[in-house]
């Protein structure tokens, strides 16, 4: 949610801003709804001083034994003229509030314009795509002919973009997850995190996921949301808290289950497991003050870079342009990993700074310890990363010629010490 005041102090600048993410201008209608809700709430208070006054002069009126009817006439005009004024307000209020909810997050200075993933800035690349003395297999050839991957029989269970994996496969899906959030845990200093599934209304609603995304995700018959990421609770656990500065940073690292429709993939990545209407993920959310909130940010993508290097795949960083940076990020860096059987890069973790945004739509806030008041908390997200991804990664990346897959070092130890599936 953006701060009115932002708006009322440079509405141009706040139009532009919107520009760079290709959205009309908005900031004279934002200020005309303003506009009418703080007259009327003077009017308001004009009003109740009159009434108070009109209520004082009856009493005296009753006492002295005068007569009261014109100023019960007006005590009467005034409580009508109020409860109008009252709803005009609270229209104006909600009007403000359903646009001002819809827009997007105001983008870092640093971000750069663009349309689409096209526009985006490689920052960094570790390792190059390897020249393979064989023809590279895609992700579910290797699955199939492992015969651990099945895709007939997950559409049996539950239709498309679901994915059943067995024997080996499924035991390197949970080495996976086990392996990234230990290390998040053990060695970054995030707090290990079991968070539930199913959320409410509000919590959809702090990150950015309700109402503008509502298309995307799956809702349940008593009202509840299936997660489309870990990020949603972890990030609401400091919702209409004030916490102590001292307490702060707060880092969270779950691995859960996510849940998203694709609604917007229809044609899309349909082969495979690269885009699932289920998938497992690791994510990591940290909570901070203003000031440190752009090295949480860099510090929380080389955490998830870590992953995707002790794993020896092949990966870069990009900086995410204006028109590819998600709604509710100022920033957001992508890793994306290069897929041999695919020879492409595809993303496998996107690490975002919010800002206050989520913090002013969840009331996170904080107490300074050299400042009066309170002030809003800084949230940062990022995956660490989607397990689903990182085993394709793996599985393309260390296929062997001879139809095996290497498993790589860090995973040995939850594989039971084998070094090798097929």
């Amino acid at each position: 949610m953006h701060d009115i005041r932002i708006v009322r102090a440079d509405p141009a600048a706040f139009d532009a801003a919107m520009a760079r993410r290709a959205l009309p201008p908005s900031a004279e209608t934002i200020l005309a709804q303003d506009a009418t809700r703080r007259t009327a709430q003077t009017a308001l208070q004009e009003l109740q001083s009159r009434r108070n006054q009109v209520s004082k002069e009856i009493g005296m009126a009753k006492r002295q034994g005068g007569d009261t009817a014109a100023l019960e006439a007006e005590g009467t005009a005034l409580r009508e003229r109020m409860e109008a004024l009252e709803a005009e307000a609270k229209a104006a209020d909600a009007a403000q509030t359903a646009l001002l909810e819809t827009l997007p997050n105001l983008l870092d200075d640093d971000v750069p314009d663009g349309r689409d993933e096209s526009d985006n800035v490689v920052v960094h690349q570790h390792g190059n795509p390897p020249n393979l003395p064989f023809t590279p297999k895609q992700h579910f050839e290797i699955g199939e002919a492992l015969g651990q991957m099945d895709f007939a029989g997950a559409a049996k269970l539950s239709g498309a973009r679901f994915t059943v994996l067995k024997g080996q496969l499924a035991r390197l899906e949970r080495a996976l997850g086990q392996y990234m959030l230990s290390l998040h845990v053990d060695e970054h200093g995030f707090t290990e995190t079991s968070v539930p599934l199913l959320v409410n209304d509000a919590t959809m609603y702090g990150t950015g996921q309700l109402p503008k995304f509502k298309e995307d995700l799956f809702h349940t018959d008593d009202g509840r949301w299936l997660i489309p990421t870990a990020e949603v609770p972890l990030t609401n656990l400091a919702a209409g808290e004030i916490l102590a500065e001292d307490a702060l940073p707060l880092r969270y690292s779950a691995l859960s289950y996510c849940f998203r429709s694709e609604a917007g993939s229809a044609g899309r990545d349909t082969r495979g497991m690269l885009r699932q209407h289920q998938f497992a993920k690791v994510e990591m959310v940290a909570i901070t003050v203003p000031e440190a909130s752009s090295a949480e940010h860099e510090r929380m993508t080389q955490c998830a870079e870590r992953v995707l290097t002790e794993l020896g795949l092949v990966w870069r960083r990009v900086l995410l342009c204006a028109g590819d940076t998600g709604f509710s990020s100022t920033k957001t860096y992508d890793l994306e990993v290069w897929l041999p059987g695919q020879a492409a890069w595809r993303e496998i973790s996107s690490c975002s700074n919010c800002r206050d945004f989520q913090a002013r739509r969840m009331s996170a806030r904080y107490r300074p310890k050299e400042a009066k008041g309170t002030a809003f908390l800084h949230t940062l997200n990022g995956s660490g990363v989607a397990v689903g991804r990182a085993l394709i990664a793996v599985l393309e990346t260390h296929q062997q010629e001879d139809g095996r897959v290497a498993i790589p070092e860090v995973l040995k130890p939850w594989m039971g010490g084998l070094s090798h599936i097929g």
